[in-house]
């Protein structure tokens, strides 16, 4: 299993080892002590979520309220997807980044994302499976999205007409996000990762 820092603070790809015969494949593809060592601290499973789409679907750009924010391992079980994370911690030396990693069912890549950043992702196929890990329980007062076409973002979708849900299409630009007072502040982010060092 390999780590690799993503150029976003607090964002992670990770890679497993991937171990075939002829009967099959068998990956390891979360490690409890692994992560921790990487990130400073244990990941705290309270949900675990399945997301399946059709090609075209975009979904996100969902964060949650910092603290307690919720941390997201996700991984690509079937089919394939282009998973972006976006920095939206006001302050941020990388604030309004975004990066993009393919998540697959052939190299089993995961991702890493730390409370407080943006999370997103496109179908690159139909029945697009996500299986993610999440740190808190879903919490609809404390659950906030930005918009993912927005310009300002800039984040270059594999569709010519992205699908969206309501809410998504419905969600504010960065700039209105920052203006209403919405997103996370980056030095509360690191004060709260910071306390979960133990």
């Amino acid at each position: 299993m390999k780590f690799r820092e993503l150029a976003i603070e607090g964002a992670f790809e990770i890679t497993p080892q991937l171990h075939g015969d002829p009967r099959g494949l068998f990956a390891e593809w979360y490690r409890f002590d692994r992560l921790a060592e990487v990130v400073g601290h244990p990941l705290r499973l309270a949900q675990g979520n399945l997301s399946v789409s059709a090609r075209g679907v975009v979904r996100g750009i969902h964060f949650a309220d910092v603290p307690p924010g919720q941390a997201k391992y996700v991984t690509c079980v079937r089919g394939a997807v282009l998973d972006v994370i976006v920095d939206l911690r006001v302050g941020s030396p990388t604030f309004g980044r975004w990066e993009g990693v393919r998540l697959d069912d052939v190299d089993r890549r995961a991702v890493y994302i730390s409370e407080g950043l943006g999370h997103g992702f496109c179908a690159l196929t139909d029945d697009a499976t996500l299986s993610y890990l999440c740190s808190e329980t879903y919490n609809p007062t404390g659950e906030h999205a930005v918009h993912p076409l927005d310009p300002d973002l800039g984040i270059e979708w594999p569709a010519d007409a992205p699908q969206l849900s309501a809410r998504d299409e419905a969600a504010p630009s960065l700039a209105e996000a920052v203006a209403s007072g919405l997103l996370p502040s980056y030095e509360v982010c690191r004060a709260f990762t910071g306390s979960l060092n133990g």
